[in-house]
């Protein structure tokens, strides 16, 4: 007999291509450590990030990148080539894996014909279009998952789920499809992105963070975009979200000019989506509610 939990796994499995999943030991880090993800192609707001992460005097060893470098936005080139400058560790997103293997579409896990899967067919192939042969080299030599040791916890990052790329994982999803990533990875922490918005919850010695996305907002009614840091100087693991802004007029410009969808475009500046396609019922209620971590 099938158990509530295995259906919710079922569930919450994703149509993408199984693929074995690399992942690259890290080793030991210490001090301060900054996480984000969801670039999305927002240039603006990767280099407000940038900025931020200097002003910190946070090493770029110390900085980690949960993937989707490439999306909605109108500089995925750029995006790629400043990460790449900057010296930070990277994973692949679903869209990085789509742009590296050739595949049409972006492999978001959105529902045929739903808005969301309407709109990836104008940004996708416009990203395919503008990422070099170069940058899609690189993208062969990033792996799924990253893991380390901090304050005595091993740290898993991947970017939906340790099973799949482009799983979705919510504040609200079911603890037992957390666990088969903590199965899966031995972890202690787990730090993923892929659904756009942050959070973290905890059970027993478990620890799921999510540090937001950069490259859009957080479907709470302000232009803000989310990272987290990680912070060992009291001997034990502790975290924090942060939020910032950016100039987020220009990249709505931006993608105006190149005719990207322009519901999109002004999310960046409303802080509203478009939609709640993706959405647990929980997360579609607090649309609008600005987030308070």
């Amino acid at each position: 007999m099938v158990g509530v939990g295995e259906n919710l796994l079922a569930a919450a499995m994703v149509t993408l291509p199984t693929m074995a999943k690399k992942n690259l030991p890290l080793g030991p880090k210490e001090g301060p450590m900054l996480i984000f993800g969801g670039i999305y192609s927002n240039l603006p707001a990767l280099q407000a990030l940038q900025a931020i992460a200097e002003e910190k005097g946070i090493a770029p060893e110390n900085i980690i990148n949960t993937g989707d470098t490439v999306g909605y936005c109108a500089q995925p080139e750029e995006s790629i080539q400043l990460v790449r400058k900057w010296g930070i560790h990277n994973i692949l997103g679903n869209v990085e894996i789509q742009l590296r293997d050739e595949v049409d579409d972006c492999g978001c896990n959105f529902d045929d014909g739903s808005r969301c899967d309407m709109f990836s067919r104008q940004w996708f192939p416009y990203a395919q279009e503008q990422v070099s042969t170069d940058s899609l080299a690189w993208l062969h030599t990033l792996t799924d998952h990253l893991t380390f040791h901090y304050a005595g916890r091993k740290v898993a990052v991947v970017h939906g789920s340790a099973r799949e790329t482009a799983e979705f994982v919510f504040e609200s999803t079911d603890w037992a499809v957390k666990e088969a990533s903590f199965e899966k990875t031995k972890s202690d922490v787990i730090i993923g992105g892929h659904c756009g918005l942050p959070f973290h919850d905890a059970r027993g010695t478990h620890l799921w963070l999510n540090p937001g996305v950069i490259g859009m907002p957080a479907n709470d009614g302000t232009p803000r975009v989310w990272y987290v840091l990680l912070d060992d100087s009291e001997g034990d693991f502790a975290f924090s979200h942060h939020s910032f802004a950016y100039d987020a007029s220009t990249a709505r410009a931006q993608m105006l000019e190149k005719k990207l969808p322009p519901t999109y475009a002004e999310t960046l500046v409303t802080g509203i989506w478009d939609n709640c396609e993706i959405l647990p019922e929980a997360e579609t209620s607090l649309q609008g509610v600005e987030i308070k971590l």
